[in-house]
Formats: C-alpha cells, structure tokens, sequence
C-alpha cells in the first residue's frame, strides 16, 4: 500500500500539470504514454516493439493518434488522410509476413493492428477531450475513479453475487450497481459545482453508460491479461502495474462521451 501511495503521488505531480496545461506538452505526453501502452500490449504476446513489424505498428499507432488539428493540414499538404497512412503499415506488416515465411504470422499482425487501435483510439480521444475542454477530462476521470472506489467498498460490503468470475473473480453484480449510484452522486455534484451539461437528467444518463463503459473496459483488460497470463501488463508504475492498468477504464470512456456527442 505504501508503494501504491508513493507511485501515485509522484505520478500525479507530474501528470497533472501537463493536462492542466494542455495543448503540446499535453500531446507528446499522450504519444509517450501510448508507446508504452502498445510495448505492453505487443509483449503479452511475446511481440516486440523493437524490431520491424514492432516499428510499423508504432507508426501506426501514432496515425491513430493524430489530432484532428493535425490530421486536417496533414491531407491538404499530402492528399493523405491518416488512415490512409494507417492502412499502409496494415498492408506493411502483411508483406512482413511473406518475407519473414511467416515466423510473423497473419495472427501476430492482426493482434498488433488491433493493439493499435485498442490502444490509439482511447487516447486519441483523450487529446480530443483536452482540446474541447479540461471539465470534460475531470468528468471522466471523476466517473472512473468514484465507480472504481464505489465498486470496490460497495462489492466488499454487500457483495454476494459474481459478476464474471472466469474474467475478475472479485467483481460482484452488487460492486457493479455501487459503482454507477457512487458515479452519479458524484457526477451531480460536480454538475453543481462547475456545470458541464445544460441538463441534468442528460447528465445522469451520460454517467451511467461512461460508468458501465469504464467498467466493461477494466473487464478487457482483465480479459486480456488472463488470455495471456499475466498479471499486470506492465511495471512502470510500482504497485499499480502498467499503462495498461492505469487506464483501461479512460480507453473506453472517453470515445464513449465522444459518441454520446457529451464532448465537442
């Protein structure tokens, strides 16, 4: 415990000022933080980041990430939109397996693509919401944070029933309902501090998906972890694991608020 108090201390000095300054340093501080994720994500799978097929992933990992304030003069200057670029490494790691007689196999570049997307989709849209706005990023970690802690005290308390055993063996069905009653308490209060929806009930609505969302991320990420066998998906953070696990919630809700059109 002590360990996981002292990393997140140190973590959040440092993190936190970047998001409240935003705009570059916020940026490269995601593209950083990305990186490490998909290195995770290629290692569950004995994929490294540092070879061939590793590269062109990362490039297409940073497509992924590109702003839409970069993506825009990116196609006026060069007729190409950043999928298109993206595309192109797909097509890359595909010939890679052709050349290599498939010691890189077809499963391996589709697991690194998919990584790539699972990876780069949330967090592009965490470069997203910043730009639009740091109350929405509040939002969003506030949801995760008190359905996380909700979930927690509320499944050791009254929790009786799995929620999926085969996945997280420790999440109950009771966890689960905490989670989301704790997320709207919280999220109404926020709405009464610093209004960020023009209606409540709208807000209400907004944080019970985001609230089940962030959970059904953590559930991936545990998915993911079992299906390999591990049990973080990394250690830059000492006691709390990898990228990975720090944010798997924030991967699924922050496209989500997008979808919503909650952000932008």
């Amino acid at each position: 415990m002590k360990q996981r108090i002292i990393t997140a201390v140190i973590a959040a000095a440092l993190f936190i000022p970047i998001v409240v300054l935003g705009g570059l340093p916020f940026t490269l501080l995601v593209y950083a933080i990305s990186a490490v994720g998909l290195f995770e994500i290629l290692r569950m799978k004995g994929l490294s980041i540092f070879s061939i097929p590793g590269f062109i992933t990362l490039f297409a990992l940073f497509m992924f990430l590109l702003p839409n304030k970069w993506a825009i003069p990116l196609m006026d200057t060069t007729g190409y939109t950043k999928i298109d670029l993206a595309l192109i490494a797909v097509l890359l790691l595909l010939t890679y397996t052709v050349v290599v007689k498939n010691r890189y196999t077809f499963e391996d570049a589709a697991f690194s693509i998919l990584g790539a997307l699972y990876v780069g989709i949330g967090f592009f849209y965490f470069i997203e919401t910043r730009s639009a706005g740091i109350e929405y990023v509040i939002f969003a970690l506030l949801v995760i944070w008190t359905t996380d802690s909700g979930a927690y005290f509320t499944g050791k308390k009254f929790g009786k029933n799995k929620l999926w055993p085969d996945i997280s063996p420790n999440k109950t069905i009771e966890g689960f309902v905490g989670g989301i009653v704790t997320a709207i308490i919280f999220a109404l209060i926020l709405q009464w501090v610093t209004p960020i929806s023009s209606s409540y009930v709208g807000l209400i609505v907004v944080t019970i998906f985001a609230s089940i969302f962030g959970q059904v991320g953590d559930l991936v990420e545990s998915a993911l972890k079992r299906h390999y066998n591990v049990k973080d998906s990394g250690n830059l953070l000492p006691g709390h694991g990898g990228v990975l696990d720090r944010f798997d919630s924030l991967l699924f809700v922050l496209p989500l608020l997008h979808f919503l059109h909650f952000v932008g």
